[in-house]
């Protein structure tokens, strides 16, 4: 039984990160079309379904802004990345040097300049936010509970300041521990 357990555990990473592998692809691609193409204005309608079938979590509620084109490039390369990888190492039992490398080395590039997009992006929908009450909960309710959106995100936002400096140090120690893992194989 533990050994059916694990050909199925198996088969449904393999099949869960080729399948989100996919969508970031598409994302990727059909990001960089447009990119080429139009320019950045029209990168959120090109991409959206794909977005939503790869991140359904993610509800992107934009107006094509550089900075959400910057934070879709870092997002979705990082996506690529990582479940190819993910999708390797379940389906053929190892990944290429170089790709062990490529995927504990972009996060240099992609993870300052998507931190930098989200913390502008949250700043620059505050008015909205303000304005529009979107989200927010007041006491009134059978739970007795309060929460407002644009105080969340600010708290949020003031966590990145302190988050960032020691989520890039503990993934340059994950890069460090699996580049040299890898010396060793």
């Amino acid at each position: 039984m533990a050994a059916d357990d694990s050909v199925m555990r198996s088969l449904y990473l393999s099949a869960y990160n080729w399948v989100v592998f996919i969508g970031w692809v598409q994302v990727f691609c059909y990001m960089t079309l447009e990119l080429l193409v139009n320019g950045h204005e029209g990168v959120y309608a090109a991409i959206e379904r794909p977005l939503l079938f790869a991140q359904t979590a993610a509800i992107m509620e934009t107006h094509s802004h550089i900075l959400v084109t910057s934070l879709i490039i870092s997002w979705s390369i990082t996506e690529v990345i990582r479940y190819s990888f993910f999708g390797m190492q379940e389906s053929f039992g190892f990944t290429p040097s170089w790709f062990v490398w490529l995927r504990y080395s972009t996060f240099i590039i992609c993870y300052p300049v998507g931190m930098v997009s989200e913390v502008v992006l949250i700043y620059i929908a505050f008015p909205f936010m303000k304005a529009s009450g979107k989200y927010c909960f007041r006491m009134s309710n059978k739970w007795n509970f309060s929460f407002n959106y644009f105080y969340f995100s600010a708290l949020l936002m003031a966590l990145y300041v302190p988050a960032f400096p020691h989520l890039l140090l503990y993934m340059v120690a994950q890069r460090k521990k699996a580049l040299s893992k890898e010396k060793t194989t």
